[in-house]
């Protein structure tokens, strides 16, 4: 078998309908939950994500995203951008919302979603886009990055553990039928330079 090499480079907007997709798998079923309650009438939910990641100047855009390519295929994709709590804001009122939310690392730099396609995992591929978030993250002169993994996602939490990343604080899933996991939501974070 004959390794392609995977190549990367920042997403486009002609790219939002991948980035749905893989945004939909890393963030195990929240951003569906959250798609669900903005999809108009007769809207998929994809189309829902595809549409919200075609804004610009916002956290959820194309703008913030990653893609890996092995030829001209779309296989991974990383999500990430500067977070800043802002005390001002209104506070989150969803309670299914509200765990991730209380989970958020003021002053740094948030990886929010990593994902890859089923057939091209165990390739290294994640940890080859978590190194970019980090390059990212010093370029940015952060020196924490931080990001959010469900405690049942044993696979994902352990990759994270093994790239120096350490888990300061947890908070209670509150179980819905669109989200994968129950237990708790754990913020793990990585100082850095």
């Amino acid at each position: 078998m004959i390794l392609t090499q995977t190549e990367f480079r920042p997403a486009k907007k002609s790219d939002c309908g991948a980035i749905a997709s893989l945004y939909s798998i890393s963030s195990d079923g929240v951003a569906d939950y959250i798609w669900a309650k903005l999809a108009q009438p007769g809207e998929t939910l994809l189309k829902v994500g595809q549409r919200r990641y075609e804004r610009e100047n916002t956290l959820f855009s194309y703008q913030n995203c990653t893609l890996a390519f092995q030829g001209d295929t779309i296989v991974g994709m990383l999500v990430a951008f500067p977070m800043t709590v802002d005390e001002d804001a209104e506070p989150e009122d969803d309670p299914v919302l509200v765990p991730y939310n209380k989970l958020e690392e003021d002053n740094s730099y948030y990886i929010c979603g990593v994902a890859l396609f089923p057939d091209y995992r165990n390739q290294g591929i994640g940890t080859q886009l978590m190194q970019l978030a980090e390059n990212h993250a010093v370029a940015k002169g952060f020196t924490q990055l931080s990001l959010i993994v469900f405690e049942q996602n044993v696979d994902a939490k352990r990759l994270y553990a093994r790239l120096g990343y350490q888990e300061i604080d947890r908070e209670t899933v509150v179980p819905h039928p669109l989200i994968h996991y129950v237990g708790d939501a754990i913020l793990m974070v990585k100082t850095v330079g």
